[in-house]
């Protein structure tokens, strides 16, 4: 299962926001306080060069991660980077001794949870070429961000 993120099939223009919004629904269906939201004020997010597929995985795991860890009345923001995105939420956030642990196979801190999730993300982000890493969101959650992105037209 963690290699999983490892390969990535052809890359192409892929619509981020689309992307985005699809992974959120996936993750929270039926959680009523949960909100995502856009930081570019209703700007829609560029389109990054990407495996759709393994983007998806990364951004399921990526929200579902978030969830987990901070309940049902997160908020979650996206936006774009001069040379990525990043999405960040409004949770306990992650202290900084432990970001880079948190990428580590079978790191987690909830009592059900595999510690392959971001893990993957990590992969998937590498596989394309990304850089990805942990800081402070603007509401004292976490905010992964990701740099190296190749945006394109479409």
């Amino acid at each position: 299962m963690a290699r999983e993120g490892r390969d990535i099939g052809p890359t192409e223009p892929v619509a981020l926001q689309n992307v985005v919004e699809k992974a959120w629904e996936v993750v929270a269906d039926g959680l009523d306080g949960a909100e995502l939201q856009f930081a570019n004020g209703g700007t829609q997010l560029p389109s990054v060069r990407a495996d759709d597929d393994r983007l998806s995985q990364l951004l399921e795991n990526l929200l579902r991660n978030a969830v987990e860890h901070s309940g049902e009345d997160i908020t979650v923001t996206v936006g774009a980077l001069s040379d990525g995105f990043y999405v960040e939420d409004n949770g306990p956030g992650i202290p900084a001794d432990e970001r880079d642990a948190v990428f580590d196979p079978g790191y987690s801190t909830a009592e059900e949870g595999t510690g392959f999730g971001l893990s993957i993300v990590k992969q998937v982000a590498e596989a394309h070429g990304w850089d990805v890493r942990v800081t402070d969101g603007s509401a004292n959650g976490a905010r992964f961000e990701f740099s190296g992105v190749e945006f394109t037209a479409g």
